[in-house]
This record gives structure tokens, sequence and C-alpha cells, in this order.
């Protein structure tokens, strides 16, 4: 495992480093976007990195700007195995957020074009999986592969939202990407509920 560029790359670097020691060297990193939100998916990415030098910032992208994580994004890409999963709001009426999150993990895992031999999950998410799998609270802010996931799925998921805006842009999704911002509540109120709002979250403020 070649080492990362920065002490703080390095340092979320260690449960690779943990399971690359235990003989496990394909890695995945699994974590969301969308849980809170009134309106559209939930989206998960998972990512095996196939390097672990970056230029860019690879982090928690909670912590990043939109521009640091479009960077991000863009050298993820090209630098790892990349799965996506998404779930739309109609699955998430019929099944809950918790298990559509779940849903939306496992698709993305399904979709990366190589099997991973470990899977490691934002949250205390409970994954079925063909392999291992470790739920390590907060690991966007603890491994860089989840870190580098949760990159995929905000950016992934924000680039949709732009594309609902687009459709509706009386709801101003370019903006708040769906959350309970006061201009999303004062638009639900005078324009109602958009076919892409959640039935089953509550639209008060």
């Amino acid at each position: 495992m070649r080492r990362s560029n920065t002490p703080r790359q390095r340092y979320l670097l260690r449960h690779e480093k943990k399971l690359s020691k235990a003989g496990y060297k394909i890695i995945a990193g699994v974590d969301e976007a969308g849980r809170g939100p009134l309106a559209g998916p939930v989206v998960a990415g998972a990512v095996i990195l196939k390097e672990f030098r970056f230029r860019e910032t690879i982090d928690d992208s909670k912590k990043l700007s939109a521009k640091k994580r479009e960077r991000a994004y863009a050298e993820i890409l090209k630098k790892a195995f990349v799965g996506i999963g998404i779930i739309d709001e109609k699955e998430i009426d019929r099944i809950n957020i918790y298990r559509a999150t779940i849903k939306a993990m496992e698709l993305a895992v399904s979709n990366l074009s190589i099997s991973p031999e470990y899977l490691i999950v934002d949250g205390n998410m409970k994954l079925t999986a063909n392999c291992p799998v470790k739920s390590i609270v907060r690991g966007d802010a603890q491994s860089l592969s989840i870190a580098a996931a949760s990159i995929i799925a905000k950016v992934t998921r924000d680039k949709l939202m732009v594309r609902f805006h687009k459709q509706y842009p009386q709801y101003g999704f370019a903006k708040h990407k769906g959350y309970a911002t006061r201009t999303h509540i004062e638009a639900i109120s005078a324009h109602g509920l958009s076919p892409i709002h959640r039935r089953s979250f509550s639209v008060t403020a």
C-alpha cells in the first residue's frame, strides 16, 4: 500500500492498513448522501481505491466546499473503482429511509466492477454482503475509502438535484438540494409538494 501524501490522509488510511496486514487487499468504503432531505433520492457510493496518493483533499464530504468536492470527485474517478446506488423518493416512502439507505449501499457495492474482499461502511448500517462488513461510526472522518465514497455519493446526488431544479425551478433544489431550509419550506407552502418530494417525511418548519 503506497503512503498517502498528507498527514491527514495517512491518518485516514489506518483502517485500510490494518485490514491489509490481515490479508485483505480489495477493500471498499461505502457511504451515502441524502438520508435527511425532504425531496429526491438517497445515493450511496462504494469506492475501492487503486491509489492512495491524492492531490486533492479527500475527507468527509461535509468538510469540503462544493468546488473541492468536485475536484476530489474527478480525481477519485481516475484512481478508484466506483459503484453508485440510487433509491428514489417513491421507494423511500414505501420501505422507509433506513431500508432505502441499506438498499442503495448494497446496490452501490453490486455496481463495483470488481468484488471487494472487505467492506467498511459509514455509520451503523447493517449490510448483507458476500464478504466481511465493518461499520464505523463517523467513518467518513476516519477512513480514506469511506471519505472517498462520501464524496462520490454527495457529488452524484447534488448533480441529480440540479437536474431536478431544471424541472421544478420554483423549489430551489439547485441551492438547498432538497434539505429543509426556510426557503424550501416556504416554496412547499406556496406550491405544494413536487413529484420528487418524500411523502413520508414531515415538511413543516
